[in-house]
């Protein structure tokens, strides 16, 4: 019961032990925020400034003005505090210290204002730069922690207190007060019932406030893990599937997918197995490492998608995750690059990497698989199989690109620099009716 209230409350609690990641991002936020509550502060500062220029003063004061005293005073600890913000990450006993000087120079400020005027001290009760108070409290909401603004509130509670006892003090005891409303605001008497409203009025602000804050806190705490979540789950899959996964209307569920027309290719390395005989579990990640950054890098540029990793084989869509008008050419082109990187490029250890690509061009479900706690965000479909069985083909053929004759259409005389060679109408397993392929080579 009582859990289920302070959640009602304060909101649903968050993890007590955050990643360090999640921790350090916390941080760099909190410190853009007393950045930005620094240069309010001064604006604020620069505020009073003016407005006390042009304010009108009283001729009979002709001495001691401790109101631009207080305001120098205040500005130049602001600016200085402004200053360490850029340079150091504030500590927690500074920020304290600073929001009790902060309060406590305006209170300074308010309670100069007899002296400026030349007036009984009950006169800067009634000044407006009370009003100020409730900025300077809610200044704190800036950097998201309940905190501050309670030790905002409790500061300024006590610092009206103290000034509103300080004027019953100076008053000669009870000779000011008076219980006539009237009487009070068209006088310098005290209405003690006014001066606890605004102490009131400062607790109820600074608790609703922190309540708010702590509610928001909770919840920038998820929006920030979740943030990392999302990024750290672009590392795992393409960028573009973590996208339509984090930014779907409703809840991904099993079996949801969406029908398109793309191009698809499977990839896999010429005689995997020998490589992995010679070389040691490290070496081979190593080797692996360097041949999916590579292939990777030509992936991206003609726009293809790795929806999936298996060894070292990999399947790439175009067209089904993002718009690509010429998927088919651009999926020939990817292949094509492949190609060239494996005669160019040597791997770690020496190794020389060919890779075999199977293409087709054909309508496939992209969507979730899998159970409802557990999904796989891939592609399936026939011509999915199709193009997975023509890669297996390759090494009937002595060939390292085949696609098929759909493919070929839908290049049309985007690429025409590549040479096409019929291999005839071939009975891929686990389809009855013939599908015409074709070997692709880069031209001599």
């Amino acid at each position: 019961m009582k859990s289920t209230l302070w959640a009602f409350l304060f909101g649903k609690p968050v993890n007590a032990h955050l990643p360090e990641r999640v921790l350090i991002a916390i941080e760099h936020q909190q410190r853009d925020s007393e950045k930005l509550i620094g240069w309010v502060q001064l604006l604020l500062v620069t505020i009073f400034a003016i407005l006390y220029a042009f304010a009108p003063t009283s001729a009979m004061n002709k001495g001691f003005h401790p109101v631009p005293w207080a305001l120098s005073l205040y500005f130049l600890f602001t600016f200085a505090r402004l200053i360490l913000s850029y340079r150091i990450a504030l500590p927690h006993w500074f920020l304290t210290v600073s929001v009790i000087a902060d309060i406590g120079l305006l209170m300074v400020l308010i309670w100069s204002f007899h002296i400026q005027y030349m007036q009984p001290a009950s006169f800067y009760l009634k000044a407006p730069t009370m009003i100020y108070v409730f900025i300077f409290i809610t200044l704190r909401s800036l950097r998201f922690d309940p905190r501050y603004i309670l030790i905002a509130g409790g500061a300024a509670a006590f610092g009206w207190l103290t000034l509103a006892l300080y004027v019953i003090w100076s008053e000669g005891g009870k000779s000011m007060i008076t219980r006539d409303y009237v009487t009070y605001l068209t006088s310098n008497s005290i209405l003690i019932g006014a001066e606890v409203d605004k102490i009131i009025a400062i607790v109820l602000v600074s608790g609703v406030l922190a309540i708010a804050v702590l509610r928001a806190q909770r919840s920038f705490i998820r929006a920030i893990t979740d943030e990392i979540a999302a990024k750290d789950l672009s590392r795992f899959v393409s960028p573009e599937i973590a996208d339509r996964i984090t930014r779907a209307e409703h809840q991904i569920k099993p079996g949801e997918g969406d029908a398109v027309t793309a191009t698809v290719m499977f990839t896999d390395i010429e005689g995997f197995s020998t490589i992995s005989e010679q070389l040691s579990p490290k070496e081979l990640a190593k080797l692996l490492n360097e041949y999916f950054t590579q292939t990777s890098a030509v992936i991206d540029r003609f726009g293809g998608i790795i929806t999936q990793f298996e060894g070292d084989a990999m399947l790439i869509t175009f067209n089904a995750i993002t718009s690509d008008p010429d998927h088919a050419a651009n999926a020939v082109r990817t292949a094509l690059a492949i190609q060239e990187i494996a005669q160019s490029h040597t791997f770690c250890h020496g190794a020389k990497i060919r890779t075999r690509c199977g293409i087709n061009t054909g309508e496939i479900i992209v969507g979730a698989i899998g159970a409802e706690n557990h999904l796989t965000f891939t592609v399936h479909g026939d011509n999915v199989n199709i193009a997975a069985r023509l890669e297996q083909l390759n090494k009937q053929y002595g060939s390292y690109i085949l696609a098929t004759k759909e493919t070929h259409r839908a290049c049309g005389d985007l690429c025409e620099g590549s040479d096409w060679t019929p291999c005839g109408d071939v009975i891929v397993r686990g389809r009855a009716a013939p599908t015409p392929v074709l070997s692709i080579a880069s031209p001599s």
